[in-house]
């Protein structure tokens, strides 16, 4: 039974080491090669070549100064908003309402970040209208500062958030006991467990608006950066791969630092024993101005996406300020426009669905099977390298090696290239949820006579519902909104949403671009909407399931429910 049951985990392993060997390994090594490969062979004139152009130097430089500049003032945004959640009376539903417009954003493309700052903060946008002026030149830093602020702010949220809840609050009860001031207790306790994760979040933050490749398309203007480079040297008037490659891995290096530094980082985690939960101390001037604070971040926010909301529907901005729902109908009126919106809940879909059963499988294979130590980790070094990768860099590395082949322009390969992008976090997720469960059910299930496989189908499956439907979710939103790795793969039969905005971008068809954003972000919201349910379904169902067993088994004073019932930190943690 050992046997089969390791056979049936190897072929899993196999399968997603298949995957990978063909869709990324492969292409990766093309890249490679192709950045050396020179008119007599390989050499390093490619290299010497881009470096040795100075708006190659100067956009380099552009990119690492704004990028970093754009993660310190985002981490220092993200902590007062997580902040506020959890270190603050303010009311639960104000902190219901940071913890749910902060992340918004992330349900938009980054191309239409762009153009809602155009419209505004343009010559002609709406605040410069109210105002009176233009506040400042959109196109260039400060352009491109406020996207990338808005881009990475929901993710930089999320890590601090998080990271907030696993802090042991007791520990500022002690340090007031001890004499401590305000401030002395604020580092001590808030900011000194959280220097790691500040640290982390700067650094995603940083690789985030690194690589982007949308913001700087709609309103980098003359300000170069490795992004913009890359897009004119693969698909400008006169392509150039050889010299696409090279900037292609240079891109990568940041990436590969990032990752390092993140797992070097890992080592000033404080780690609790137990987390204790405590009353907020009362401070009516910090509840303030933390209220304050993060109202202010977010309002500016929901202005620079209130443009989506109306220029759609008025007849002629700025001019004609006439209510209209023309714009809205001609979109839905075009067949090319509404065949580029099923395209994008065909390829997202399908990533949903075929995603969610790789990481799945490669979870399953980590988590809950014996293969060998080295095996499994080959499945983690290869969710390692999907986490480093950029979109724009795997966008290019499928387009050498599949251009010509039947994958080209086809779904296949947006949804593959998808598959392959997105897999860490998804990856992650199964495999925390899988190992969390108790280690013990193959074991009593082979002596039952059950295989390692009907195990999985009948008891492990059914207990990571929740977390495939949010798996299932991550995979769906991710593909809509993706833009920096399909814009090279997509082809005119095969265009989604993103794509076809970067089209639009050309004919100054922003009416339309509003729109198709429009749709992306109410379908994102719905499927939002539809997982939070069905995972809320599941987890009441299997608590529900689970507390009957406990109960029976706690009625007979036997088993492993009253076992876990009596134990300490039992149930109820």
């Amino acid at each position: 039974m050992v046997r089969k049951k390791n056979t049936e985990a190897r072929i899993i392993w196999l399968l997603v080491c298949i995957m990978f060997a063909a869709f990324l390994a492969f292409p990766a090594i093309l890249l490679l090669v192709e950045s050396f490969q020179g008119e007599s062979g390989l050499s390093f004139q490619n290299y010497v070549e881009v470096f040795g152009t100075k708006g190659f130097a100067r956009a380099l430089r552009n990119s690492f100064a704004i990028s970093a500049a754009g993660s310190v003032i985002t981490t220092c945004l993200a902590f007062v908003l997580a902040y506020t959640v959890n270190y603050t009376n303010v009311s639960g539903t104000y902190k219901k309402g940071v913890r749910t417009l902060a992340v918004l954003p992330m349900l938009l493309p980054t191309i239409t970040y762009g153009f809602a700052i155009i419209y505004s903060f343009g010559k002609q946008g709406l605040f410069t209208r109210l105002l009176g002026g233009q506040m400042f030149d959109i196109y260039g830093i400060a352009g491109l500062l406020i996207g990338y602020v808005i881009y990475t702010l929901p993710v930089a949220f999320m890590l601090i958030h998080n990271t907030m809840g696993y802090i042991d609050r007791k520990f500022m009860v002690v340090s007031r006991v001890m004499g401590d001031n305000a401030l002395s207790t604020f580092l001590g306790t808030v900011a000194r467990p959280l220097v790691g994760t500040l640290a982390v979040s700067f650094i995603q933050c940083f690789f985030l608006c690194f690589t982007d490749f949308g913001i700087p398309a709609s309103v980098g203007g003359r300000f170069e950066v490795v992004a913009g480079v890359l897009y004119k040297e693969m698909l400008g008037s006169v392509p150039n791969f050889q010299n696409g490659a090279v900037v292609a891995m240079v891109m990568l290096l940041p990436s590969i630092v990032s990752i390092w530094i993140i797992h070097y980082l890992e080592r000033y985690n404080i780690r609790y024993s137990k987390i204790t939960e405590i009353e907020i101390k009362k401070n009516k001037v910090r509840d303030a101005a933390c209220g304050a604070a993060s109202s202010a971040v977010l309002l500016f926010i929901a202005a620079v996406f209130a443009v989506i909301f109306i220029v759609p529907f008025v007849k002629g901005w700025p001019y004609d300020m006439s209510l209209t729902f023309d714009n809205v109908r001609y979109v839905f009126a075009d067949d090319a426009l509404t065949a580029v919106y099923g395209n994008s809940l065909y390829v997202a879909a399908a990533t949903a669905v075929l995603g969610t059963l790789l990481a799945y499988g490669a979870a399953v294979v980590t988590a809950r099977s014996t293969i060998s130590a080295g095996a499994k980790g080959v499945i983690e070094g290869i969710a390692s390298v999907t986490n480093t990768i950029p979109g724009m860099v795997l966008g290019i590395a499928f387009m050498l090696a599949f251009t010509g082949s039947s994958l080209q322009s086809t779904f296949a390969i947006l949804i593959i290239c998808n598959l392959i992008h997105f897999f860490a976090t998804p990856y992650m997720m199964m495999k925390n949820s899988l190992a969390k469960m108790n280690l013990s059910w193959e074991k009593t299930a082979k002596l039952m006579g059950d295989s390692w496989i009907k195990t999985l189908a009948r008891i492990v499956t059914p207990n990571a519902l929740s977390t495939l439907v949010e798996v299932f979710g991550y995979y769906f939103i991710n593909a809509m909104v993706t833009v920096s790795a399909v814009i090279f793969l997509a082809g005119a039969r095969t265009m989604v949403i993103t794509t076809k905005i970067k089209e639009l971008q050309h004919f100054a068809k922003f009416n339309e671009i509003f729109v198709l954003s429009l749709l992306i972000l109410f379908t994102n919201l719905a499927a939002k909407l539809i997982i939070r349910l069905l995972a809320g379904q599941k987890w009441k169902m299997r608590r529900r399931v689970k507390h009957e067993e406990d109960k029976k088994n706690i009625d007979r004073g036997t088993g492993t429910g009253a076992f876990v019932r009596y134990s300490a930190h039992g149930v109820q943690k």
